[in-house]
């Protein structure tokens, strides 16, 4: 027996009523359009990345997917103005466990490479670039293309509080079900389709889109305080407060690190006097923007 879709439309309607199911409807990303010039629109870039692993200073890229969209002061998202969807072979085969989780074969990704010069002509006018993992996104991007270096960076994952506005998590796909979607995940265009349509949305009777939310959060500098020479034995203090270590081996300190908002800079000194080093400290610190988040560079 077929069905068609409006019955089928129906039956998810119904469902849908009674408290006892949750229907999960197939996301369908909008079309491509061009703006409106008159508008006072600006151009925005989602980009993802899949690798052959975790490692941001080793593993390699395998395939790279940006969407490009014109986005209001407000934080409505108006029009899709172009996909880059672009396969990238690696250096040495691809891991099993990669291919399980993408699908990209070593067969897939044979003989191509992605141009620095198409990458820099898509994001030339790109005011913000987006990612929902941007450390991990932008380490690798720049490590490949350098117009990344230069751009503002904001991470839809870490900069939106997620659960406080109802949500189970920050995942995709958590994110998704929460608004009652699902999509083809870890593919990197598909995945960036995904959190646009996500980023459109006012989550959970909010009067503000996911995205004016990032963008109000991106926008405010932070300050990262370094807490050199710290004593060893209160190590689980700082890494209960969220700070995190860093070995000394890429040039900056060899010392626990937090970010802070920079209104929060002098509580958290205080913090480190009062509790840690237990008399007054001179520590090193370095504000953050936009355009120095999430780089392996600060």
């Amino acid at each position: 027996m077929t069905v068609s879709n409006s019955e089928l439309d129906a039956m998810a309607e119904k469902l849908s009523l009674c408290q006892d199911y949750r229907v999960l409807r197939r996301l369908k990303p909008r079309e491509m359009s061009i703006p409106d010039k008159s508008e006072n629109t600006r151009v925005g870039v989602a980009l993802d990345v899949e690798t052959t692993g975790l490692d941001t200073s080793k593993d390699e890229i395998i395939e790279l997917g940006m969407v490009k969209f014109a986005y209001l002061p407000s934080g409505e998202i108006t029009d899709i103005m172009g996909v880059f969807e672009a396969f990238n072979e690696p250096s040495t085969p691809i891991p099993s466990e990669i291919v399980e989780l993408t699908g990209i074969t070593d067969e897939l990704v044979a003989g191509h490479k992605i141009s620095a010069d198409d990458v820099s002509s898509f994001v030339a006018d790109a005011a913000i670039i987006i990612a929902h993992n941007a450390a991990f996104d932008r380490q690798f991007s720049e490590r490949y293309w350098s117009v990344f270096e230069h751009k503002n960076w904001a991470c839809s994952a870490t900069q939106v509080e997620w659960r406080k506005l109802g949500f189970e998590g920050s995942r995709l796909a958590y994110l998704l079900a929460g608004c009652g979607y699902f999509h083809h995940s870890h593919r990197a265009a598909d995945d960036c389709k995904a959190l646009l349509e996500i980023m459109s949305m006012k989550p959970n009777g909010s009067e503000s889109t996911a995205l004016a939310l990032l963008l109000e959060s991106a926008r405010k500098p932070t300050v990262r305080i370094w807490a050199e020479q710290s004593p060893f034995d209160l190590r689980e203090i700082l890494k209960k407060r969220k700070y995190r270590w860093n070995d000394g081996s890429d040039g900056r300190p060899k010392a626990w690190y937090v970010d802070v908002p920079e209104a929060n800079q002098a509580d958290e000194l205080k913090f480190l006097c009062d509790e840690i080093y237990r008399r007054d400290v001179d520590l090193f610190s370095n504000r953050i923007t936009a355009a120095q988040r999430f780089s392996n560079r600060v």
